[in-house]
């Protein structure tokens, strides 16, 4: 195991790699445990890296068997090789071949980085840095070589061999049962995009064709017998190729593309070239099987990976200080096509829901980082909401600032300058910059400085002289290693709504035609003529800025916005707004005044009434209250978690009851008996249904116990049955433990639908929970080694029940960190990622802040802890200037 005492790498020490590779030729002998990697490095010095320094190639855990240059096998004085490392003290100081031989044990890597095996087949994981556990090998993401792989297996064993690039030969080994199959990759790639695949697996293909009308097959891997939930993964697949060349005119480059799914995986998926290796959750999908949610993810995800084609393997990272400029522009880039495919509006709301409960708590914590960091102990930790969801959001605000035809013209310059290279921030933001004449320095600020911004705007109205004047102030606080903040480019859409709920059109030289005012100074303001009446203002329309925003409107006005803002994530963020200053109200002590709730709760029974069912996928967004984690971030400091589940509990029985007669009627009629249909407007319905149960079983729990076991045992489809199952999850007794169970015999051969069940059971918010997941961890299905069913029942516990996992005698921390030292041993990714769950700890009240405390340092002691733990656990405990 890896230490914490791992040396810190940072950006401003980057310098290019002294040697290059130009080519790799890979041999592999698979076996189950003594798999034999041959691997030859055709190389040279590089004339922009050091002369006369001794060639270092990365290792992690190798068994070395022989080192050759030039074909000649080295003694041992030669060179020196440890697990982590191999140096050869004079290498040539021109072209040379070096040839390696290790071999690894697939079966017994539970660390699932480098090759290990899943359900019997044979897979690799290399990205961040898991080729050095193949073997030793300049693994750094600015060294492209073009790679031929060779890979030889049993034909019983595994009869499908797959590798990045295109298939160039296979056939039978002579005199064995064994047969190989060669794959040649000509597009220069890193090492962290490397893959193979070996296994019995089923296949369900198609024949694409591209703009320019080359042949192109696509397929999809799957356990056999599964090939018919594979469907799904390959239309998603192909409406993502023709979106891509429509939208920004990427056409694929290789003549097959393969995706394969398999049961044990650290990450949701891996965009290899040419062989896009994913966590089968986000591939295999059936009505029986999949919530409308999988196949939404399946969707986006599987776009995430392809889009990678071009913005991660084409155009890759000069090192990964830069993994935003992949991670967050494919983020940008399937946002945009899963709004296109679905609601805008509705999946813009879903996204900035996300950004707000991952990325935003990530700024506000003691993990709290830039969108590229200046340095790092484990890289593996960096896989973050803020690189990846607020990476996306820069993109998107870049856009807003330029408009839809520069970006266009700028990612145009942008892939032809670097197509081929490994690239940095600098180098995307100057395509853009070249095509507008604009200077992005001060917008660039937002990739170096952490932390949320909070704007507060305030507006003035001059009813002589028809004048409105919007105030806006910026400030963000300190997060660690940055206790002073600059103001940041703030693009504000916006626009003004007058009483009565018509568009207001007023004059302001500063707004510009599409309606964004660029915010980029500590406090400014605007001012719009020809003002008839007192407007109410619209700001930050669709979500314009990753900030957080403090508004002096009433509730009233802001319920205006609910009833008649043309823009609709607008219409969505009022309710949020009225219902989380109620929220926040309960939570601590103050009680919302009657008059205030009732206010509310009519606005929601006056939109359920007259707006819900024309958009029924935007009606349960709007009808769905902010998360107990979105109101403890609201509270920030001396959280009470059970304060906050009373209050949010107290607040749906009020909407419940008021709204009592148009949800019933709700979930009357959206029941429908057509076949299952995965499709925006079919998914929308079920949504609204199923929050209309919800809402019903919190003003009436025995009546919605009633509606909620007759959905349950009718459920045509898995979005419907698991809806009703996790409504019974709020009501103790026999008729939800017998739900469970029955849930249980009939999916108990379906491993991701025991995911669920294991993950409904874990969000119990009753103090029996710990004990039943305690009890669950004993499940035959269960295993410390799959980190889908770590993650849906540890996971659960820790991420989604606040009241429990946060329990006032600190047991819920307690669990956790014994769960995190057990899983360090055999995951250190897995651990890592756990371990995030005390991100929250600091603003917690004394008294579970403490236990928190105790938790982490119990943790920290632990001799041999591994560097992806190490570090988190230091980041967390650290002294933080946000206290």
């Amino acid at each position: 195991m890896r230490t914490d005492a791992a040396q810190i790498v940072r950006l401003e020490d980057y310098r290019p790699s002294d040697f290059l590779i130009e080519r790799v030729e890979l041999d592999f002998k698979l076996h189950p445990a003594a798999t034999k990697v041959t691997a030859t490095l055709s190389m040279r010095p590089n004339p922009a890296g050091r002369s006369d320094v001794p060639l270092a190639l990365d290792g992690d855990e190798v068994n070395l068997k022989s080192v050759a240059l030039d074909g000649r096998i080295l003694e041992a004085g030669e060179f020196e090789a440890r697990p982590e490392l191999l140096t050869i003290s004079q290498p040539p100081q021109g072209p040379f071949r070096l040839t390696i031989e290790t071999e690894i044990n697939p079966t017994a890597n539970t660390r699932l980085m480098g090759l290990y095996r899943s359900s019997g087949n044979y897979c690799t994981q290399c990205e961040a840095e898991g080729f050095r556990r193949i073997t030793y090998f300049l693994d750094r993401p600015d060294v492209l070589a073009v790679y031929t792989t060779r890979i030889e297996a049993e034909l019983d064993e595994a009869p499908v061999l797959l590798g990045n690039g295109n298939p160039v030969e296979s056939g039978s080994v002579a005199g064995t049962s064994r047969h190989y199959a060669v794959w040649h990759d000509p597009f220069p790639k890193p090492s962290y995009l490397f893959a193979i695949v070996g296994g019995r697996l089923g296949r369900v293909a198609k024949p694409f064709t591209t703009m320019s009308g080359r042949t192109v097959a696509i397929a999809v891997y799957v356990e056999p017998g599964k090939e018919d939930r594979a469907g799904y993964a390959l239309d998603a697949l192909e409406r993502s190729m023709i979106w891509d060349e429509k939208v920004f005119g990427r056409e694929y480059d290789l003549d097959v593309f393969n995706i394969v799914a398999v049961s044990d995986f650290n990450m949701g998926a891996m965009e290899n070239k040419g062989l896009n290796i994913f966590n089968d959750k986000y591939v295999l999908a059936s009505p029986e099987t999949a919530t409308d949610t999988d196949y939404a993810n399946i969707e986006a995800i599987i776009a995430h990976e392809y889009f990678h084609n071009w913005s991660g393997n084409r155009v890759t990272c000069r090192d990964w200080f830069q993994l935003c400029l992949k991670e967050g522009l494919t983020v940008f880039r399937d946002q945009e096509f899963s709004s296109d495919e679905r609601s805008r509006a509705v999946h813009r709301i879903a996204e900035v829901k996300t950004l707000r409960a991952r990325q935003f708590l990530e700024d506000a914590g003691p993990l709290a980082h830039p969108v590229r960091p200046s340095q790092y102990r484990e890289i593996n930790n960096f896989y973050t909401a803020t690189v990846y969801e607020k990476g996306a959001e820069i993109v998107r605000m870049l856009k807003t600032l330029i408009g839809d035809e520069d970006f266009r013209r700028g990612m145009d310059l942008y892939y032809d300058r670097c197509d081929g290279t490994a690239a940095t921030v600098e180098d995307f933001l100057k395509a853009f910059a070249d095509v507008t004449g604009r200077d992005l320095s001060h917008f660039a600020r937002w990739y170096g400085q952490s932390g949320t911004p909070c704007v507060s705007v305030h507006g003035q109205y001059d009813e002589a002289a028809k004048t409105y004047r919007l105030d806006f102030k910026q400030h963000t606080l300190p997060t660690p290693g940055q206790p002073t903040k600059d103001p940041m480019v703030v693009p504000v859409a916006l626009g003004l709504v007058a009483q009565d709920g018509q568009p207001m059109d007023a004059e302001c030289e500063r707004v510009d035609s599409r309606g964004v005012f660029v915010f980029d100074k500590a406090e400014d303001s605007i001012a719009f003529t020809g003002v008839a009446s007192r407007p109410v203002p619209s700001v930050f329309r669709g979500f314009s800025a990753p900030v957080k925003v403090s508004l002096d409107l009433s509730n009233e006005e802001l319920l205006i916005l609910l009833r008649h803002d043309t823009d609709a994530f607008n219409r969505w963020q009022a309710a949020q707004t009225v219902a989380m200053r109620m929220l926040v109200s309960l939570s601590t002590g103050t009680q919302a005044s009657d008059e205030d709730m009732g206010a509310l709760s009519s606005a929601f029974r006056g939109f359920a009434q007259s707006d819900a069912l024309r958009d029924p996928a935007f009606a349960a967004l709007v009808l769905t209250l902010p998360s107990e984690s979105d109101i403890a971030q609201e509270i920030g400091k001396d959280v009470d978690p059970t304060a906050i589940h009373h209050a949010r509990r107290t607040m749906r029985q009020h909407i419940g009851r008021a709204c009592f007669e148009p949800l019933t009627d709700f979930h009357r009629s959206l029941a429908r008996a057509e076949s299952y249909s995965p499709d925006a407007a079919s998914a929308g319905r079920r949504a609204l249904r199923n929050a209309a149960l919800d809402l019903l079983t919190a003003a009436d729990p025995q009546a919605g116990e009633k509606l909620a076991s007759e959905q349950f045992e009718k459920a045509g489809n898995m979005t419907d049955r698991l809806a009703s199952l996790n409504v019974l999850m709020t009501i103790p007794g026999t008729v939800r433990e017998n739900a469970i169970a029955s849930f249980e015999e009939r999916y108990r051969n379906e491993p991701l639908v025991l995911d669920k069940w294991f993950t409904l059971q874990a969000a119990i918010p009753e103090d029996t929970t710990l004990d039943r997941v305690k009890r669950l961890m004993e499940h035959p299905a269960f295993s410390m080694n799959n980190p889908n069913r770590v993650r849906s029942l540890i996971g659960s516990f820790a991420m989604l029940n606040q009241v429990q996992f946060n329990r006032e005698d600190g047991a819920g921390y307690a669990f956790l960190a014994s769960i995190v030292l057990r899983a360090d041993e055999l995951n250190p990714q897995l651990a890592s990622r756990l371990l995030t769950a005390f991100s929250t700890w600091r603003m917690m009240e004394p008294m579970r802040r403490g236990h928190a405390r105790r938790a982490l340092q119990s943790i920290a002691q632990k001799s041999n802890l591994s560097r992806d733990v190490g570090d988190i656990v230091n980041r967390s405990l650290e002294e933080s200037p946000l206290l």
